[in-house]
């Protein structure tokens, strides 16, 4: 009972994490009708400004957390300006190879910069460990932090979305651009600043997951930007609930199919529940179908 309370408690945060990275696919999709594959990146890049910040300029955990936030904003905002911007009256075929392409960019950059050696990521929470029913559990403080920062930015990005200006700005470019333009919306400013958004949760979600899980340092944005968009997919890519339910239970089936099914088959367990929640419900989880006029 307590081995599988443990693993409860790991899938919900290896699931936090991907809930965090699967709201910025989620945003940008909902608001700009796109698919960000650069995202997953992003995550990366976040990762080893944070690294970068502690291991060669000596910085304190929480500021160089900061700086990777503030650097993966700047990014984001220059990504859509330059990548997607010029783009926006294109077909979507368009947007999705530069988007691809944008991904394959960042790659190289990260490769060119930092190298393909793997790296030591020192964990910005460093707290030590809760122990439980007499030393039998234990429960990291990355853990505990990590399921915190996902409910306080769950929180924080639904209020912002609901009772802002921005927030009520972005909710009208995403019903229509047309309409929400000729009410007096700034549209590129309202997806601009969506993909600083999503941007900035990448950054957190990079370092948070490199905290847990050092061992992805390398790799940040390969596989878990992957599980983060099937995530998205998984609660309805465009929705923000979506993406935290389809965050936490995909970190759940994965960490339960690897301890109790398989540890090699844990990832395409996860892809195999997608394939059936797909076909039993196209739109996600809390998607709702777009009946689109032709």
């Amino acid at each position: 009972m307590i081995q599988f309370l443990s693993h409860i408690i790991s899938g919900l945060s290896l699931g936090s994490i991907y809930a965090i990275i699967a709201l910025g696919y989620s945003m940008v999709y909902g608001i700009a009708k796109m698919l960000n594959f650069a995202h997953g990146d992003v995550i990366m890049i976040g990762a080893y400004v944070s690294f970068s910040a502690t291991q060669y300029f000596g910085m304190h955990p929480i500021a160089s957390v900061v700086i990777s936030v503030i650097m993966c904003t700047i990014l984001g905002i220059a990504i859509e300006g330059f990548a997607y911007k010029p783009l926006r009256k294109a077909t979507s075929l368009a947007v999705l190879i530069t988007a691809i392409g944008m991904s394959y960019l960042l790659q190289n950059l990260a490769l060119l910069i930092w190298g393909a050696n793997p790296k030591s990521f020192t964990s910005v929470v460093g707290l030590g460990t809760l122990s439980l029913f007499g030393g039998e559990m234990h429960i990291t403080s990355e853990t505990i932090v990590t399921v915190l920062a996902n409910i306080i930015i769950m929180i924080a990005l639904t209020t912002f979305i609901n009772k802002t200006k921005m927030g009520k700005a972005m909710r009208a470019v995403s019903e229509d651009k047309g309409a929400a333009e000729l009410m007096g919306i700034n549209v590129n400013l309202t997806i601009s600043m969506t993909f600083a958004i999503g941007s900035a949760l990448a950054a957190i979600a990079g370092v948070l997951l490199c905290s847990s899980y050092p061992s992805l340092m390398p790799t940040t944005g390969s596989m878990p930007g992957i599980k983060a968009f099937t995530a998205a997919v998984f609660g309805g890519i465009g929705s923000i609930p979506g993406a935290l339910i389809g965050g936490l239970l995909l970190g759940l089936i994965e960490i339960l199919g690897k301890a109790y099914v398989s540890d090699q088959l844990g990832d395409a367990l996860v892809f195999a529940v997608l394939i059936i929640v797909l076909l039993v419900r196209p739109a996600g989880l809390l998607g709702k179908k777009v009946h689109e006029k032709v």
